[in-house]
C-alpha cells in the first residue's frame, strides 16, 4: 500500500506543528497516521523553533545534521567536504538503510566500476546493478538567498530518519542511498540571514516593496567572492565547487537534483527541462528526469500545488549544478519553487505565502523523487551504465574528433591548468613522454591528449569542441520571435569551449594516439626552472603565460627590482626574448636574488634564464627608454553600488586569487570626492555610474587620470565613461545599425500624413523606433585581434577569445585621441561559438574590444566586454595584467 505525499506531509506538519488545516482542506487525500521514532530529534527540539517558523542559519543546520547522526548513526552519516571562503563548513548527509549505510565504501568502489565498460563487462555490470541501491543528490542552496531549500532539506532528512517503517520510506531506503547536500554556499547564506532579521520590526512584512524583501548590495545570491556557484562547474574556481565536484566523481549518484528558488508569483518547476537540450545528453536521462517529474506532478496534484514544466530552465549549458553531473552519466534536473525572499510575502493576485509553503513543496517534491529513484532502481543503474558505454563507442567512431591534443609548445602555463582542470573533471588526461605524430603532425615530448573514447568522451565533446549547436527548430524559433519583436528563449550563454576561452592551442585527430605517456592528475604541479642560476648580470623570464605573470607579483611584493622590455629582443645575437619579458637585474637587487628568484620559479612554474651578458643585438637594451622599472601599485576597485556584484567579485577574484595580487574595495559613491592620490590603479566593474559618480565624480576620477593615474573600466563602466556629459572616454555607443536612412523625428502634431500598410511584416517594420539598440545577446564567444605594436600588448597571443554579453557595440576611437588595441574579426570569422543574431555578427566586426586613450600624464585602458566573466576566460589574464602592471610602470606620475 502506497501511503500519499500529502499524508506522510500533514502528519509531519502537525507533528511540528504547523498543521494548516486550510492546506488539509485542499487536499482530496485522507490524513494516515505515521508513526514516528521519537528517539530522532525534531527541530523544535534542537533549534527551539518549528519548521518554517524561523530561517535556519548555516550554524543551526550543523547542529540539526549532527543531532541527527548522533540519533540514528546506523542510518545516517553526516561528513564535511569543504571550507568555504569565510571558513564556513559545508556537509553532506547520506541516509539509508542499516545495511546500505554500513557498506557505504564499497558503494562507491562498486559505482567506479559500473562507470567503466572496459574493465566491467556486461555480465559484471548486471551483477552490479541487481545489488547496488541507486542514489539520490539532492543540492540545496547554491543561492545563499534561495532559502527555503536548506530548511527542506532538514525536513526531508527528519522525515526518512523518523518514520522508516513507512511503506514509501521503506521503500526509498532499501533501494537507494539519499545524499544531502544541505547548503551549498553557507558564505552567501550568511549574509542573507543576518542582513534579512536586522530588518525585521515588530512583524513582518511580506510587502514587496519593504526592507525586508530588497536586500541591499551584493545579496545573498553569490558566495564571498560574489560568484554565482551555480555557473562556476566548468572552470571549477571556488572550493565550494571543488569540493563537490571531487565528490560527485567519487560517489557518483545516479539521479542529481538541485533546488532552487525563483520569483515569487510563480509557482513551481520541475522537468521535463525546456528547449534547447545539449545534444550530448542521451535520450534516457531525459526519459529517467520525465519519469521523476510526472511522479512529482501526481503528488503536487493530490495536494493542490500548481507547477509548470518545459518552460524558462533549459538543458544546454553544461556548467550547471544540474546539467554537469549528467556528462558523468547522471539523470540530473532543476526544481525551482516561488520565494517568499523572507517568512511572508504577498504575491500580486493579493496572496499571502508564508515561509513553510515554499518548504513544503521542495519537501514534497524531494520525496517523490526519492521514490521514483526507488521505484525504477534497476533502469537507472542501467541506463547509467549505457551512457559510459555508448559514449566510448561513440568516440572510437568519432573519424575526426576522437582524440583532442594540446601541443603545450605556446602557453606552457595555461595549457597545464586547461590539463589538470580536465583531470578535476574526472576526465582521463595523458601527457606525452616522447616525441609522436598524430594525423600527419609532430608533436613534441610533452604534449598532453584526450581520447574522448573513455566514460567521460561526452564532456569533452561538450567542452572541447568550438561549437555545440543548438537545435535547428529552436534557433528558427528564436529569429521568427525576434521578427515579432518578442524576447527571445534563450537561457544563458550559448558559447563555452574551453580551449577557446583559455586560447589554447588544440588539435584534433580521429585516431587513437599511440605513444608512452603518464597520466595527468588534479594536483600535477607545474614545474618551473631556473637556467643558469648563478647568473651574474640579469634573470629573465620570457612574458606571455600566467606562470610569468604570478612571477611578476611575487617579485614586486618581495620587493625585487623588476624591469619590463615593450618589445622584443635578442640577446648576444643567440635567443629571442618577447615583448613584456621581466629583467631582475643582478647588482640591482639584494645579493640573496638569486634564491629569491629560484623559490619564486618554483612557486609558480615559471620559466627563468640567467644569463651572464646584457649585450642586446637587436631590440631595446637593459637600460632602454623602451625597458621600463614596474611597481608594485596599490589597486583600488569600485565596491557596492551601483556596480554589478558579480563584475565586482569575478575581477577581484581573477586580481587576487588568479594573478596573487591584493585590491582595496573602496564604496563607489566615496570615489566622487575621495583623494585617490595613494592608488595607481582605479577599476570600474560593470555598472551604472550615472548617479553614484555623476559629473562631478567624473571630474574627481579626471583629474586622478591626469596626474599619472590608471583608469581600468570593464563592461558597462565603459559605457558610462563614454557618455557624452561624462567625457573620460572618447568613443561613442552605437545604436543598431539600419541600412536606410534614419527617418528624422517630426515635429509632434495632432494628425501625421496617411501610410499603406500592405504586410504584417511592414506593421512590425513601422513599430520599430529609429534610434533601437542591438538586440540582447546572451552569451557568446568571439574572436578577438590584437595589436602586435603596443606595450599593452606585450605576450599577447595576436588572436584571441572574448565573450560578448549584452548589446552595447562602440565605434572605434579616433588616433588623435588613443587607439584601438584589440577588436573583433571580420565579419565572416567574428564569431568563434555560439548563436550570434545575424545582424549583429554585422555591426560587432572591427569594433573594438580594448581601447587605450592617454590623458595627461595618467591613461584610461578600456575593456567593452567583460575579460573577467565567471573567471573562466583565462586566454585574456595576460591583457588584463598588462592593463594593471605595465600601465601603472608607464604612467607618469610624480614618482
Amino acid at each position: 500500500m502506497r501511503f500519499t505525499h500529502l499524508c506522510i506531509l500533514l502528519f509531519t506538519l502537525s507533528f511540528f506543528g504547523l498543521f494548516n488545516p486550510t492546506f488539509a482542506q485542499q487536499s482530496n487525500s485522507p490524513l494516515s497516521a505515521t508513526d514516528y521514532d521519537q528517539t530522532i530529534p525534531t527541530h523544535t527540539q534542537v533549534l527551539g523553533y518549528k519548521v518554517g517558523e524561523r530561517i535556519t542559519n548555516h550554524s543551526d543546520m550543523l547542529r540539526f545534521f549532527e543531532a541527527l547522526q548522533q540519533a540514528a548513526p546506523q542510518r545516517i552519516k553526516v561528513f564535511e567536504y569543504a571550507r568555504s571562503w569565510e571558513g564556513r563548513k559545508l556537509i553532506y548527509a547520506v541516509i539509508g538503510s542499516a545495511e546500505n549505510i554500513a557498506k557505504l565504501d564499497e558503494f562507491a568502489i562498486k559505482m567506479q566500476k559500473l562507470a567503466d565498460p572496459r574493465v566491467t563487462n556486461e555480465r559484471a555490470a548486471k551483477q552490479l546493478i541487481d545489488t547496488l541501491p541507486a542514489s539520490v543528490w539532492l543540492e540545496h542552496g547554491v543561492h545563499g538567498n534561495e532559502i527555503s531549500s536548506t530548511d527542506a532539506a532538514m525536513m526531508t532528512a527528519y522525515h526518512l530518519l523518523a518514520a522508516p517503517n513507512d511503506p514509501r520510506n521503506k521503500k526509498i531506503l532499501a533501494n537507494t542511498l539519499v545524499f544531502i547536500d544541505p547548503l551549498q554556499n553557507p558564505d552567501g547564506r550568511t549574509r542573507f540571514t543576518s542582513r534579512y532579521y536586522a530588518t525585521v520590526g515588530m512583524s513582518h512584512s511580506g510587502d514587496r516593496l519593504s526592507a525586508e524583501q530588497n536586500e541591499p548590495w551584493p545579496n545573498g545570491r553569490s558566495n564571498h567572492y560574489l560568484f554565482d556557484m551555480n555557473r562556476d562547474w566548468l572552470a571549477i574556481t571556488q572550493p565550494e565547487t571543488a569540493g563537490r565536484v571531487k565528490l560527485l566523481n567519487h560517489y557518483k549518484p545516479t539521479v542529481v537534483i538541485d533546488l532552487h528558488e525563483m520569483g515569487g508569483d510563480e509557482s513551481y518547476f520541475f522537468p521535463p527541462a525546456a528547449e534547447p537540450i545539449n545534444p550530448h545528453m542521451s535520450k534516457a536521462q531525459l526519459e529517467n528526469t520525465a519519469i521523476i517529474g510526472k511522479n512529482i506532478g501526481r503528488n503536487f496534484d493530490q495536494h493542490g500545488f500548481d507547477y509548470f514544466t518545459r518552460e524558462i530552465f533549459d538543458a544546454f549549458y553544461p556548467g550547471y549544478g544540474d546539467s554537469w553531473p549528467t556528462f558523468y552519466g547522471a539523470s540530473a534536473a532543476t526544481y525551482e519553487v516561488s520565494s517568499s525572499r523572507g517568512e511572508l510575502y504577498r504575491k500580486a493576485n493579493g496572496e499571502t505565502m508564508h515561509y513553510i509553503d515554499t518548504i513544503e513543496r521542495h519537501f514534497v517534491a524531494s520525496i517523490a523523487t526519492a521514490e521514483a529513484v526507488a521505484d525504477n532502481r534497476e533502469k537507472i543503474l542501467h541506463d547509467f551504465y549505457r551512457y559510459q558505454e555508448n559514449a566510448i563507442i561513440e568516440g572510437k567512431n568519432d573519424k575526426t574528433e576522437r582524440v583532442f591534443i594540446m601541443p603545450n609548445v605556446r602557453d606552457k602555463a595555461g595549457t597545464h591548468r586547461l590539463a589538470t582542470l580536465m583531470a578535476q573533471h574526472g576526465v582521463e588526461v595523458k601527457q606525452a613522454s616522447k616525441d609522436f605524430r598524430a594525423c600527419g603532425v609532430n608533436y613534441a615530448t610533452g604534449a598532453y591528449f584526450i581520447d574522448t573514447a573513455q566514460p567521460r568522451g561526452r564532456f569533452v565533446k561538450t567542452t572541447f569542441t568550438s561549437q555545440v549547436d543548438m537545435s535547428d527548430a529552436f534557433i528558427k524559433e528564436q529569429e521568427r520571435r525576434r521578427a515579432r519583436k518578442l524576447n527571445d528563449e534563450i537561457y544563458d550563454v550559448t558559447g563555452w569551449s574551453l580551449p577557446l576561452m583559455f586560447n589554447i592551442e588544440t588539435n584534433s585527430c580521429g585516431k587513437e594516439v599511440d605513444v608512452a605517456s603518464t597520466p595527468v592528475n588534479a594536483n600535477t604541479a607545474l614545474q618551473g626552472e631556473v637556467l643558469n642560476p648563478s647568473a651574474k648580470v640579469a634573470y629573465l623570464v620570457p612574458w606571455g603565460d600566467m606562470a610569468a605573470g604570478r612571477f611578476l607579483t611575487g617579485a614586486l611584493q618581495a620587493g625585487l627590482r623588476v624591469k619590463s622590455a615593450d618589445k622584443a629582443f635578442v640577446l648576444d645575437n643567440k635567443n629571442t626574448y618577447p615583448a613584456g619579458t621581466l629583467i631582475i637585474e643582478v647588482k640591482a637587487n639584494d645579493n640573496n636574488v638569486a634564491k629569491q628568484v629560484s623559490e619564486l620559479a618554483m612557486q609558480t612554474g615559471a620559466k627563468v634564464v640567467g644569463v651572464d651578458s646584457s649585450w642586446v643585438t637587436d631590440g631595446p637594451s637593459f637600460g632602454s627608454g623602451y625597458t621600463v622599472a614596474m611597481r608594485a601599485p596599490n589597486i583600488a576597485m569600485a565596491w557596492d553600488e551601483p556596480t554589478s556584484s558579480l563584475s565586482a567579485g569575478n575581477t577581484r577574484f581573477v586580481i587576487e586569487r588568479q594573478f596573487n595580487y591584493p585590491v582595496t574595495a573602496i564604496r563607489s559613491n566615496r570615489l566622487a570626492s575621495a583623494d585617490l592620490s595613494h592608488y595607481q590603479v582605479l577599476v570600474l566593474p560593470s555598472g551604472n555610474y550615472a548617479q553614484a559618480l555623476g559629473k562631478a565624480g567624473a571630474e574627481n576620477i579626471q583629474a586622478w587620470v591626469n596626474q599619472g593615474g590608471v583608469l581600468l573600466t570593464i563592461g558597462s563602466a565603459t559605457r558610462f565613461a563614454a557618455q557624452a556629459d561624462i567625457n573620460l572616454l572618447d568613443v561613442q555607443r552605437e545604436n543598431l545599425f539600419k541600412e536606410e536612412a534614419a527617418v528624422k523625428t517630426e515635429d509632434k502634431k495632432s494628425t501625421v500624413a496617411g501610410k499603406l500598410i500592405k504586410s504584417k511584416a511592414e506593421l512590425i517594420k513601422a513599430t520599430e523606433n529609429n534610434d533601437e539598440s542591438p538586440d540582447y545577446v546572451a552569451g557568446i564567444l568571439a574572436n578577438v585581434e590584437v595589436d602586435q605594436e603596443h606595450w599593452l600588448t606585450a605576450g599577447v597571443n595576436p588572436k584571441l577569445v572574448a565573450m560578448v554579453v549584452g548589446n552595447s557595440i562602440y565605434s572605434p576611437i579616433k588616433l588623435a585621441s588613443g587607439k584601438n588595441l584589440a577588436w573583433f574579426a571580420d565579419e565572416k570569422n567574428v564569431l568563434a561559438s555560439g548563436y550570434l543574431w545575424p545582424e549583429v555578427t554585422q555591426q560587432l566586426a572591427y569594433k573594438p574590444f580594448l581601447i587605450h586613450q592617454p590623458s595627461g600624464k595618467g591613461m584610461v585602458i578600456a575593456f567593452t566586454q567583460e575579460p573577467t566573466s565567471r573567471a573562466y576566460l583565462d586566454g585574456l589574464n595576460v591583457l588584463l595584467m598588462n592593463s594593471i602592471f605595465s600601465a601603472a610602470a608607464h604612467a607618469a606620475p610624480l614618482r
